[in-house]
């Protein structure tokens, strides 16, 4: 689906509903929405974003969802918000404040639906929001109530030095932590 720049541009003021409910096993938050996500209405809507293959290829679901699917992650215990909910056309485009108020309401959310593991889709999203410049990507140390944490690739197309098969053995290494819970 092609969009025109007026159209893009008219969705930066818009909200792109979560997908969430309590309990999740993973709670994916990417960054912030693009404004292919405002316009669309569904996360990682950019055809060049490769979290729907990503996640498919780690094993989290049967087939490659498409983001118009991206309801039917609730069926595999899966959801998606964002640190920042201000679209976007590049995340530098949010500021450092955005990112911190984007972690306090994030911890918030966390603490109300419970997920076993907040997934953050972007290192550096994650160090600014919740202030932890050393964080890597992997598990974190840092827990939010009983919601462990786990920083993982930005899956843009921009983030090029990760490869669709480096991106899914790190997705994956998530997938097997959280399905190994009872």
């Amino acid at each position: 689906m092609r969009f025109t720049p007026e159209e893009l541009e008219a969705a930066r003021d818009r909200v792109v509903p979560d997908v969430v409910a309590s309990d999740l096993r993973v709670l994916f938050c990417g960054i912030n929405p693009g404004l292919m996500t405002a316009v669309t209405g569904h996360h990682f809507a950019r055809p060049g974003n490769r979290f729907w293959p990503v996640l498919h290829a780690a094993g989290f679901t049967p087939r490659q969802l498409r983001p118009a699917e991206q309801g039917e992650l609730l069926d595999h215990g899966l959801g998606i918000t964002n640190v920042a909910a201000r679209p976007t056309a590049r995340a530098d485009e949010l500021t450092a404040q955005e990112y911190r108020e984007g972690g306090r309401l994030l911890a918030e959310k966390v603490a109300r639906l419970r997920p076993r593991w907040l997934a953050v889709a972007g290192v550096t999203a994650y160090r600014v929001a919740f202030d932890d410049k050393r964080a890597a990507i992997g598990p974190q140390e840092r827990t939010l109530g009983a919601t462990r944490i786990w920083a993982l690739p930005n899956p843009s197309g921009l983030n090029a030095h990760w490869t669709l098969a480096t991106m899914a053995e790190e997705y994956g290494r998530l997938r097997a932590a959280a399905f190994a819970e009872s």
